[in-house]
């Protein structure tokens, strides 16, 4: 690096002035200057922190979900107990005490909420046997009312049985169904092209509690007339007002409708007995079903025993469940209980809570088979 010769000042000029560094003359083969020797930059300005206001704070935070999460700023509570010591002490410390709701209500809680699952659409479940007597027709009151009791929606069930089926009967009591106007599936069949809604169809309906019902004809000369394809027209018209419809068949399965109704069926019950007949033509029935066409409903059927005769206690019970209980989807035993064996009015708040909670195992699983 060589540095500049500095001018002199001539006579009679002002010297120069000094402005600090000389300036340095820099060729590509030195090292480069120090940084000292560089003119200064001015210094850059100062950062200036704004702070944000609070509009934008409450912009910048996420909004809350209330639609999904409606209880975010609430504390959950306990669901309050029913009966028992729970019960008692909930409603004697005025809810300050409230230690929740007991297994068995959990497990009663839980079934109320399957048989009550929303549905899309209109499912049907047939209930059927090779013999008469065994519990058939009760099961088929008891399982109604008891959809009935649970769901948002009120179920239909349909006699489609060719021997003057009783089901209205049963349901409504013998008295009642005689003093009203005894309108039968036949009726609704000869007017079917002018039922265009659910008021016009209620004409032709029955009603036990929010158990909607249609009759089975009582004429032996025409009860056995029913054909698959009027049934068909039946559960058509039935599928526009209702989610779901139970059909309750007559003996056998081989009679006029049976093929219309099984063909329209998402599930099936088959009733049977505690007897060894009985598990015999429980499992005949699905045989049957299976080798016909129907292996699906028979693979997802539901077996249900009532000890409608309160059997002998030589009658191994275990043995005949067991020997039904592989065969099946499940299967539910219904205990003796003379609200169920008298073959009279059957209404659920007579029933034993035993039997109550057999008819809520079995809506849940006929509910559960809807997919």
């Amino acid at each position: 690096m060589t540095a500049l010769p500095q001018a002199t000042p001539q006579d009679g000029q002002p010297a120069e002035q000094d402005f600090g560094t000389p300036a340095v003359a820099y060729d590509g083969d030195e090292a480069a200057p120090p940084s000292s020797y560089l003119p200064e930059e001015a210094p850059a300005p100062a950062f200036r922190r704004i702070r944000p206001t609070t509009a934008d704070i409450i912009a910048d935070s996420p909004m809350p979900d209330f639609i999904s999460s409606p209880g975010l700023f609430v504390k959950e509570q306990k669901p309050r107990p029913v009966g028992g010591v729970r019960g008692a002490l909930y409603s004697l410390t005025g809810g300050a005490w409230n230690m929740g709701p007991s297994a068995k209500q959990r497990d009663e809680d839980e079934l109320g909420r399957r048989i009550s699952r929303q549905l899309q659409g209109s499912y049907n479940t047939a209930v059927l046997s090779l013999k008469g007597g065994i519990g058939k027709t009760s099961t088929t009151v008891g399982v109604g009312l008891t959809l009935a009791e649970f769901r948002g929606d009120p179920p239909c069930a349909i006699d489609a049985n060719p021997d003057s089926g009783d089901l209205v009967e049963r349901a409504l009591g013998e008295g009642i169904y005689q003093q009203a106007s005894p309108r039968t599936i036949t009726d609704l069949l000869a007017n079917i092209e002018g039922v265009d809604s659910l008021t016009a169809l209620a004409r032709y309906m029955h009603h036990a509690g929010r158990l909607h019902l249609i009759a089975g004809e009582q004429d032996p000369e025409v009860s056995d007339s029913l054909t698959a394809a009027e049934y068909l027209r039946i559960r058509k018209l039935i599928s526009n007002y209702y989610s779901v419809a139970l059909t309750d068949c007559g003996t056998g399965v081989t009679h006029n409708a049976m093929s219309g109704i099984l063909q329209s069926a998402d599930n099936i019950i088959i009733a049977a007995g505690y007897a060894v007949s009985g598990a015999k033509r429980a499992r005949s029935t699905l045989h049957w079903l299976a080798s016909h066409g129907y292996e699906d409903l028979a693979r997802n059927a539901i077996v249900v025993i009532t000890d409608k005769d309160e059997v002998s206690s030589r009658v191994d019970k275990d043995a005949i469940e067991e020997h039904l209980a592989g065969i099946c989807r499940q299967l539910i035993a219904v205990p003796h209980d003379r609200g169920v064996a008298d073959g009279d009015l059957v209404t659920l708040d007579v029933l034993k809570p035993e039997t109550r909670r057999a008819y809520k195992e079995i809506a849940a699983s006929i509910v559960d088979g809807y997919r």
